[in-house]
C-alpha cells in the first residue's frame, strides 16, 4: 500500500522540510512505515513529487518528478527538496499492487493544471478495467499512459469532471472538483459491486486530486466493517523544525496558514494531528479553510474507530498520549470561496 502526502500553504514552503527532513518524513515512511495495512512492508516501487511554480503563474500545469528507484536512495530528490519551494505540493511512494514498475506507472499524474495520486487499490481491477474503459470519451480513454487502477481512476475522475466543467480549465471551483470526486467513487464501486464473480476483497479509495489553488481528497472503503487506509491531517501557522529530525505544527492563532494532508503523520505530537473518518471526503479551498463531507452509501459507518492510529508513535517511543487538539472543520456545507 502506498503512502501519500499533500501540502498546500499560504506561502512556499522547502521541499526538504516535508519530504526527507522530518524523522518520519514521506521518504523514511517508504523504509519504514508504521499505518500500511499490510504492515512490514516497504514502499520501494518508485515515488513521485509535483508542486505549482509560485514564481511563474503563466506556465499552466505542475512540475512533475518521478523515478522507479527507491526513494530513500535518490540523490537527485534530496538535491531538488533542498532547492525547491512551493506552496502546494503532491508527494506520493509506490508499492505497486497493479502495472509494472516504470515511470508510466508512478504517482502523480497531471492533466492541464490538475495533478492527481491515489492510496490503495481497485478491488478485481482486471475485471472491471474494460467496462470502465469503455464508457470513458474518447478523450478520456487517451489519457492514461501506463496500466494501473490508479491511473485509470484518474481517467474516470476527469470524466465525470468532463461532465461539469472544462477539465483544462486554470482554475476549478473547489464544489465542482469535490462534485466529479463522489462521483468517481461511486461509479468504481458500482463497477466492482456489479461485477461477475467479484471477490470479498474491498477497494480502497485515498485518492487526492489538485487544480492548483483547491485540494480535494477521500478516505474510502467498500467495507462496513474492515478499516480504510490511513489518512490524516494537521493544520496551523507554520510547520517548523524543533531540533534536527523532528518537526512540530504551531498554531499562532485561528487562521490555517498552512494544511497537511498525509497517510501517516510526520511528526510524533498526537496534538498536531486529526485522524480523517473513513468514507470521507475533505476539502481544502483557496482561501485554506478545510471542510469535510461524509460520502454517506451502504458503507458508511458513523461512529467507525480505528484500531491502528498509535502504533506507530508507540513503537518509537514518542509522544502519542495527549488527545488531539481541536482542527478548524468545517461539516458538510459548502463555503463561497472558490
Amino acid at each position: 500500500m502506498c503512502r501519500l502526502l499533500v501540502v498546500k500553504a499560504e506561502e512556499p514552503i522547502k521541499l526538504a522540510n516535508l519530504l526527507t527532513k522530518p524523522a518520519h518524513s514521506i521518504i523514511n515512511q517508504a523504509s519504514d512505515s508504521r499505518l500500511r495495512l499490510d504492515a512490514g512492508s516497504i514502499n520501494a516501487d518508485g515515488f513521485g513529487v509535483g508542486w505549482y511554480d509560485h514564481q511563474d503563474e503563466s506556465t499552466q500545469g505542475p512540475c512533475i518528478f518521478r523515478s522507479i528507484t527507491p526513494a530513500w536512495s535518490n540523490l537527485n530528490l534530496h538535491r531538488l527538496a533542498d532547492k525547491i519551494r512551493s506552496p502546494l505540493v503532491f508527494a506520493h511512494v509506490r508499492a505497486s499492487t497493479t502495472g509494472a514498475l516504470s515511470e508510466e506507472n508512478t504517482h502523480p499524474w497531471s492533466y492541464g493544471n490538475l495533478i492527481w495520486m491515489h492510496n490503495g487499490c481497485i478491488a478485481d481491477f482486471h475485471k472491471i478495467k474494460r467496462r470502465l474503459q469503455n464508457d470513458l470519451s474518447d478523450e478520456m480513454f487517451s489519457v492514461p499512459q501506463g496500466n494501473t487502477d490508479s491511473e485509470w481512476s484518474f481517467a474516470c475522475f476527469l470524466d465525470q469532471l468532463s461532465r461539469l466543467t472544462d477539465p483544462r480549465a486554470k482554475t476549478i471551483p473547489h464544489s465542482t472538483l469535490r462534485q466529479a470526486m463522489l462521483a468517481t467513487v461511486a461509479k468504481l464501486r458500482d463497477y466492482t459491486l456489479e461485477c461477475d464473480g467479484a471477490s470479498f476483497e474491498p477497494s480502497l479509495m485515498n485518492f487526492c486530486v489538485s487544480d492548483g489553488t483547491s485540494v480535494v481528497a477521500t478516505r474510502y472503503i467498500t467495507s462496513a466493517t474492515e478499516e480504510a487506509a490511513s489518512l490524516f491531517f494537521s493544520t496551523g501557522s507554520t510547520f517548523a523544525e524543533t531540533e534536527p529530525g523532528m518537526f512540530k505544527m504551531y498554531k499562532a492563532d485561528k487562521r490555517e496558514r498552512i494544511i497537511l494532508i498525509a497517510s501517516e503523520p510526520l511528526t510524533f505530537e498526537r496534538a498536531d494531528w486529526t485522524e480523517v473518518p473513513s468514507q470521507s471526503c475533505i476539502v481544502v479551498t483557496p482561501k485554506n479553510n478545510l471542510l469535510r463531507y461524509p460520502i454517506v452509501d451502504q458503507f458508511f459507518q458513523p461512529n467507525a474507530v480505528s484500531n491502528r492510529a498509535d502504533h506507530f508513535a508507540k513503537a518509537k517511543g514518542y509522544r502519542w498520549a495527549a488527545p488531539p487538539t481541536s482542527h478548524h472543520v468545517t461539516v458538510g456545507h459548502d463555503l463561497d470561496d472558490h
